[in-house]
């Protein structure tokens, strides 16, 4: 066979991903330890919106008691049926775990895309949804937000058209921390469109759509064991659908796409419920002392927020100096400039502790 010199491999990549710009990731402790010259253990990490307790004792335990990480595990997750049945209060029938929520949103868009087909992202939120439409040869239609970051409802309407086939909503939004009122979600359901409310952050807010998804076939809730359970480096989530939508995406996943030491860590962790909720009532009170305490100093104006992080405009100076600023001590927070962030920082909610030495620390940048 003579080869044929157009064929090169950089030819054969799928144009749509030429110049494809890949999604940021939070940088892991060890990197962040080399970026500042402090020991891991000292750092203080509040830019990744995880829970600063970790996982429930429970999960350890078994983790560690566990013999069998050479089997396959379960490619239909069964033991987690029942516990996550319990949990959100619909049928299992309605529940597929996957791999994080993050796996979940390129399921759906896998199901529901075809090349050129659009997806509605409410900007600014969670930067997976762009990530993913691309990946899945989507396009994203950008709909602003208004000024207080609410759901320009109308504005979503407006962008609807033939091609259009899912609305992504985080409730509550990452990084603005607020939810989205039930009629603005319901009132875009009636749309048609396919609407995926993405509840990573519910536990903190306790706002859900989860029992009205068997009423309605063309909404789907995904949830996090990331933020309110400590599982963020396990990669454990799950999504309620219709029945229909449910069976389609176990149908394209991968066989084992939780591993076994994830759906080891959700049993446990679905066992262990009133420890982790007073985990995260303790995240919920110090949300609001660190809110006020921000308040009270003046550096930084933070917004209200019924996640486990605050979004803070700069009352006088520079978002990017303050940051690196505090990197230097050892303390990461998630800094913004984009047109509907400009000079924001979003700090996620730590111990007592770490809320005192943040504050003290940002006392160099008091009266502006």
């Amino acid at each position: 066979m003579t080869h044929d010199p157009t064929r090169r491999p950089e030819n054969l990549i799928r144009s749509d991903l030429r110049g494809f710009e890949p999604y940021e990731p939070i940088a892991p402790l060890e990197v962040l330890s080399g970026r500042s010259g402090i020991p891991v253990e000292k750092l203080i990490k509040l830019d990744g919106n995880e829970n600063p307790y970790g996982c429930s004792p429970r999960v350890r335990r078994a983790l560690a008691d566990y013999s069998y990480y050479h089997i396959y595990p379960d490619p239909l997750h069964g033991e987690l049926q029942e516990p996550l049945e319990r949990y959100v209060g619909v049928g299992h029938k309605y529940i597929v775990a996957g791999s994080g929520s993050d796996e979940l949103i390129d399921l759906v868009l896998r199901v529901f895309l075809e090349p050129g087909d659009k997806v509605i992202n409410c900007v600014p939120t969670f930067g997976m949804y762009p990530f993913s439409t691309a990946v899945c040869g989507g396009r994203t239609v950008a709909v602003p937000r208004d000024d207080s970051y609410a759901v320009d409802v109308a504005g979503v309407k407006a962008a609807i058209d033939e091609r259009t086939k899912v609305i992504f909503i985080a409730s509550p939004n990452n990084p603005t921390g607020n939810v989205t009122p039930p009629n603005a979600i319901l009132e875009l359901v009636d749309t048609g469109v396919i609407v995926v409310v993405d509840e990573a952050y519910y536990e903190f807010s306790r706002q859900t759509f989860a029992p009205l998804v068997p009423e309605y076939p063309n909404l789907i809730v995904l949830r996090s064991f990331s933020k309110w359970a400590g599982l963020g480096g396990l990669r454990a989530g799950y999504g309620i659908f219709t029945t229909e939508i449910a069976e389609l995406i176990r149908g394209i996943k991968i066989p084992y796409n939780v591993n076994i030491a994830a759906m080891i860590a959700v049993k446990e962790s679905l066992t262990d419920i009133d420890y982790l909720r007073d985990r995260v009532k303790a995240i919920i009170a110090e949300r609001e002392r660190l809110s006020m305490m921000l308040k009270e100093q003046g550096v930084l104006m933070p917004l209200p927020s019924e996640a486990n992080f605050i979004l803070c405009r700069v009352a006088g100076g520079d978002a990017l100096e303050i940051k690196q600023g505090l990197e230097k001590k050892g303390i990461f927070i998630r800094y913004f400039d984009t047109p509907l962030l400009r000079n924001m920082l979003r700090i996620s909610v730590g111990k007592p502790e770490h809320t005192d030495v943040l504050v003290e620390a940002l006392a160099k940048w008091e009266g502006g």
